[in-house]
């Protein structure tokens, strides 16, 4: 049969990592592979394993009767081995016949050693039970459980008196070395609380210690249902901690930012007069308001890094061109930088008509202009005959210098790295900026200040815990005349309609947008492209010019597609979402947003902006492919019920999460593994408050806060 039973209770290998040694070392040095999958989990101390909590937990403090286990329900069974096989068909398998005392069942491996069988083997010639814990199954021989957790006993043991944290884990480390690491952590580790019992009684919060020990070690009785769903004390204790280090470090940055030094742009608004007079329309309040905070805060000598939010169309441009204009009156240049060559052809073709008339030289860089045009642009740059330049990622280039760059402006913020924005505001870091006054020296070491803009607005929470480093300004009113778009949702089926639609439209002299998600054929997503849909609708609507615009073609085609819209020699303009900003026809009465389940809420409501800006009633329609989930459902309704972009945002938040909804911002964005900015904002305001408190009050706890909360276990958020 095979080997004897061991004389103590064996918890028998079914995988390569069930039998490991403790951690014989914080370092982890006598196991090199072991380290480096550590690593992977972000352990590389007692401080980060205490801090690798567990996932979920499972319940072998009671044994379940075979015949009363629910079926798909993890349980704990105690049964005797009955009969040990390895089958070949229709793979090699082992399986397992265990008895107790309501029937019988099977326990199947597919993956498995042979000291595995030998102990199995042992355990039924001897008369010894086995413990199994996993989920029964209705099988075709009755119930079975699949990978069981198992051990074979020798005589009689209790049962454990707490629940069996899970932790996640990586291929190849079993749960017995982490949770070897994490007992070693909570005994190495240094877990004093980095709040004081005031605070903790004032925010009605768990001693550290002893949440940390409850989520590891959970004792009898806890309410186990709390603890899955991650509402138990315990919990809210580490959501605080973490919220609070993502709060301290951000704090600690805006501050340091701060103290650095920045052109003080403070000149005669003689300028911006004079522009604010030539305007067709009038500032609205929410517009006045966010340029006084713009306007007051580049006047001082410390770098501004303020986000703009505002929703579609409610004139964040103008604003941004009134900073421009105060830096060239203070006698420096601005930059503004826009994601996608559409977007910053809108704005050069904006800045021109406002700024030139004023007598202010603007420049344009992209990366598709000619070699002489971009090597005039750069001269002119470099020797401060142009106060403004306007491109795409080519403003950040090694070879763009600045003579005197005091203010960066960032467009559609999200979808730059936070890298990229950081070299483009480097451009006036490394340059000698005149002083504050022009005319007078250089002053080397200042460095510009930063605007960054967003027509995708954020949500409290999400500004509050991701942009807590930052200053932000919000334009919470539209301008007067905006159309209010009506939002239909149609289903594909009815496209014929929605074709008859685009030729009333076109009938009444208005101009229609139609969007697809993808260019080409997809063998895995089933969607309309953009070059079949101009294909499909140009021979539908014979007589209606019918444009095709999207990412890969040319600039200079692009561009001329654009013009031809603009201009209204294209009546329909089919595009991928290149158009999502950047295109701005008043014209155009009705947007076809087509497979709009695909599409994320907050880019609908993008798209939806293009059109309602001009006195026309203006139409939205998502066409939608059915069936429809109930997810999709529930997404296109929130767009038909709501227009609020800050209500929009708040509603993707909860169901994609700030992952997506964040966008790019490189190195600068590991999202919190705790908290959830959905469920506890409440936290969120008191660990703000509190981190304000313990930077003025107790640096000494600040430290010890950051250094248990900045290693790897935390991937905090840092800019």
């Amino acid at each position: 049969m095979g080997r004897a039973v061991p004389t103590m209770a064996v918890a028998v290998a079914t995988t390569a990592d069930a039998r490991p040694s403790g951690p014989r070392r914080s370092s982890g040095s006598h196991h090199p592979k072991r380290a480096v999958l550590l690593e992977k989990l972000g352990i590389r101390s007692p401080a980060d394993a205490v801090l690798h909590l567990p996932y979920r937990y499972e319940d072998e403090t009671r044994l379940t009767p075979i015949a009363a286990a629910p079926d798909g329900s993890p349980v704990l069974i105690e049964a005797a081995v009955q009969a040990v096989e390895v089958k070949y068909r229709p793979r090699r398998q082992l399986a397992v016949t265990v008895r107790d005392e309501s029937g019988f069942a099977v326990l199947r491996f597919f993956s498995f050693y042979p000291s595995l069988v030998a102990a199995l083997n042992a355990a039924q010639e001897a008369g010894h039970r086995v413990r199994a814990f996993g989920e029964v199954r209705g099988g075709f021989f009755g119930a079975e459980i699949v990978h069981p957790r198992i051990r074979v006993l020798r005589g009689a043991e209790p049962l454990p008196a707490a629940l069996t944290p899970v932790y996640p884990s990586v291929a190849g480390l079993g749960q017995a070395v982490i949770r070897a690491w994490v007992a070693h952590g909570l005994a190495e580790a240094d877990l004093r609380d980095s709040l004081s019992a005031a605070q903790r009684h004032r925010l009605d919060l768990w001693e550290f210690a002893t949440a940390l020990r409850t989520l590891h070690q959970p004792p009898p009785g806890i309410d186990a249902v709390a603890l899955a769903e991650r509402r138990h004390p315990a919990w809210r204790r580490i959501k605080f901690d973490e919220l609070l280090a993502q709060q301290l470090m951000m704090r600690e940055h805006y501050r340091a930012r701060r103290a650095r030094r920045a052109p003080a742009l403070s000149g005669a608004p003689v300028l911006s007069q004079r522009l604010m007079e030539r305007l067709p329309f009038e500032l609205t309040a929410a517009q006045r308001r966010v340029w006084a905070e713009i306007g007051a805060e580049i006047g001082q000598s410390h770098p501004m890094n303020r986000l703009l939010q505002g929703d579609v169309g409610s004139g964040k441009t103008i604003v941004a061109a009134l900073a421009a204009l105060r830096a060239v009156e203070s006698g420096y240049q601005a930059a503004v930088m826009a994601p996608t060559e559409v977007l910053a052809a809108q704005h050069e073709r904006k800045f021109r008509e406002w700024l030139e008339p004023l007598g202010v030289r603007v420049v344009r860089l992209s990366g598709t202009q000619k070699r002489a045009e971009r090597r005039a642009a750069l001269a002119e740059l470099q020797s401060g005959a142009a106060a403004l330049a306007i491109g795409t990622h080519a403003l950040f280039q090694e070879a763009v210098g600045f003579q005197r760059l005091g203010l960066a402006i960032v467009d559609e913020q999200h979808r730059f790295g936070v890298r990229q924005r950081l070299a483009l505001r480097e451009k006036g870091a490394g340059a000698s900026l005149a002083a504050d006054t022009p005319g007078r020296e250089a002053v080397p070491g200042l460095e510009p200040h930063l605007l960054m803009m967003s027509a995708t607005p954020i949500p409290r929470t999400l500004a509050m815990s991701h942009y807590a480093d930052l200053d932000v300004s919000v334009i919470d009113a539209l301008p007067p005349g905006r159309t209010p778009v009506r939002t239909k949702l149609i289903a594909e089926g009815r496209r014929a309609e929605v074709i008859l639609r685009m030729r009333e439209v076109c009938a009444a002299g208005e101009q229609v947008y139609w969007v697809c998600p993808l260019i080409e054929e997809s063998e895995a997503l089933d969607l309309q492209t953009v070059v079949a849909a101009h294909a499909d609708l140009s021979a539908a609507l014979p007589g209606i010019q019918v444009g095709l615009l999207h990412g890969r073609l040319p600039a200079p085609e692009k561009a001329a597609v654009i013009e031809a819209f603009v201009a209204g020699r294209i009546q329909v303009l089919v595009a991928t979402t290149v158009v999502e900003v950047g295109v701005d026809v008043p014209n155009a009465s009705l947007m076809v947003i087509e497979h709009a389940e695909r599409f994320g809420l907050a880019q609908i409501h993008q798209l939806r902006g293009r059109v309602g800006r001009g006195r026309a009633a203006s139409t939205c329609i998502l066409l939608y492919q059915t069936p429809l989930s109930e997810n999709g459902r529930a997404r296109l309704k929130i767009l038909f019920e709501n227009t609020d972009g800050f209500r929009i945002a708040q509603a993707d938040l909860d169901l994609r999460g700030p992952g997506e909804l964040l966008g790019v911002r490189q190195s600068g964005v590991p999202l919190l593994r705790f908290a959830d900015l959905a469920t506890d904002g409440d936290l969120l305001e008191e660990a703000r408050a509190t981190a304000d408190a313990l930077l003025e009050e107790d640096p000494a706890r600040v430290r010890m806060h950051l250094a248990r909360w900045s290693g790897s276990a935390a991937a905090l958020l840092t800019v």
